[in-house]
């Protein structure tokens, strides 16, 4: 099954060449130096730093996609993730906490992106997991589980690591509770429950102050505990001078970076199962797919409780992070965030809910304050800009109009998996295309019709 080379766009051959063959070897390994170069010589906070970071974070995304040997993506990931952001968060510690927080969002879009990408189900309520691992950790570590019970006392901080895998678990049983009663629903209907899920979540927590007080209501839980630092001494024996705070920034670092890496392997694999082609059944047709033998409530039910398994676990890690939790943290603009990173990046496509969670929480963490910062100085200056114009209150308005702009001339996102480029555009796939997906696919993978 082969087409023409004019039905290529402008944009794919330019790209194709750098992507595959060892033209792509070659501009990987120049694109990586070049945006190290200019992160290690610019430490400073501004706004050149914040899109030279960027870039930096998507040149990761682009060796993901590229027709490269797998050691290759392996050693240049290694270099760029694991040796030159660490060192360069030790001279702006900053950047170091945005990129553990753009991983954190990473792995709550790839668990959606299962849930709305892979089975369609359309969850509004997302956030709701999240909260669940991050109050369990909350509460199990600080004196507040003594106003539960006071013969109770707080777990060792050492348990922080059994309690990711608890924090697996009861985002699993959570989604799976969701998923029991909607199973018959779709569409609109399923959005509006997945949306009260949520909420009942979050006001739960706001008024579980009383008669027992579980969560402590509105004033949070503060104090949260952090894991110990196993290998200080080690890591200040190899002449790393850090403080606490600079150590404990470059752990989150590292544990969300090994999160994530599991996380994109197990929805890789995932995606190419047979329980991956039953999801894209029942998203397509739901009626088709159970008339060809596909267990729907199976199915569906798998889906939420994966999804929210992710949750769990960023959870549990995001609370010992913070070191503070509330309600408002986990309202329903945190759901409706999750699923804007998932559309914007490409329902669907792995590395496309990845782009869209690093897009996404740059533009809220610093992208868009850093241009209301430039606005707000030049306005001072004496530019001409009405004094009544306050730049910072406008920073959703820009938010909310580059969405607008994505939808309009790009409804299948960033990075769109295979199926829905093509069901946008009606493109039809090469030979050389199908060779390289066979290639790509990880191995072991049912590949059976």
């Amino acid at each position: 099954m082969t087409t023409s080379t004019s039905s290529q766009s402008l944009w794919q051959r330019v790209t194709t060449p750098l992507s595959s063959g060892p033209t792509a070897y070659g501009f990987l390994v120049l694109y990586v130096l070049a945006c190290s170069i200019l992160l290690l010589t610019n430490p400073r906070t501004s706004l050149s730093t914040d899109i030279v970071f960027v870039l930096f974070l998507l040149s990761m995304l682009v060796t993901y996609r590229a027709r490269v040997a797998t050691w290759f993506k392996v050693v240049l990931g290694v270099f760029a993730l694991g040796v030159v952001l660490p060192y360069f968060g030790l001279l702006n510690p900053f950047y170091i906490d945005v990129a553990t927080q753009a991983g954190i969002f990473t792995a709550l879009a790839l668990g959606l992106n299962v849930v709305v990408g892979f089975a369609g189900l359309l969850d509004l309520g997302y956030v709701a997991f999240f909260a669940v691992g991050a109050y369990t950790w909350g509460i199990m570590s600080t004196p507040q589980i003594t106003e539960i019970n006071p013969a109770w006392s707080p777990v060792d901080p050492i348990l922080f690591y059994p309690f990711l895998i608890i924090g697996l678990i009861l985002g699993l049983i959570t989604g799976v509770l969701l998923g029991l009663p909607v199973l018959r629903l779709r569409g609109d209907y399923l959005a509006i429950v997945t949306l009260g899920f949520g909420e009942v979540i979050r006001v739960v927590a706001n008024n579980l102050d009383r008669p027992v007080n579980v969560t402590n209501g509105s004033q949070g839980i503060r104090a949260i505990e952090r894991p110990p630092l196993i290998i200080v001494d080690q890591i200040r024996n190899l002449g790393i001078q850090a403080d606490d705070n600079q150590l404990y920034q470059l752990f989150f670092y590292y544990l969300v970076i090994i999160i994530v890496l599991l996380s994109v392997i197990v929805v890789a694999r995932l995606k190419h199962s047979r329980i991956g082609r039953a999801w894209e059944a029942i998203r397509e047709d739901e009626i088709a797919a159970v008339a060809q033998g596909i267990p729907r409530v199976r199915m569906k039910l798998l889906a939420f409780a994966i999804g929210a398994s992710f949750a769990g676990v960023m959870g549990v890690v995001f609370a010992a992070k913070q070191l503070f939790i509330n309600p408002p943290t986990f309202d329903l603009l945190r759901s409706i965030n999750i699923l804007v990173m998932v559309i914007l990046g490409g329902m669907g496509s792995i590395p496309g809910a990845m782009l869209g969670a690093i897009i996404v929480t740059m533009l809220d963490l610093q992208i868009l304050p850093r241009i209301a910062a430039v606005l707000r100085e030049a306005q001072a200056a004496g530019a001409p800009i009405p004094r009544q114009f306050d730049p910072t209150q406008y920073q959703r308005l820009l938010f909310g109009l580059l969405l607008v702009l994505m939808m309009i001339f790009r409804q299948e996102g960033l990075w769109p998996d295979e199926r829905r480029r093509e069901e946008q555009h009606d493109v039809v796939v090469t030979d050389e295309e199908l060779e390289t997906d066979a290639v790509n696919q990880p191995a072991g993978t049912d590949t059976g019709r």
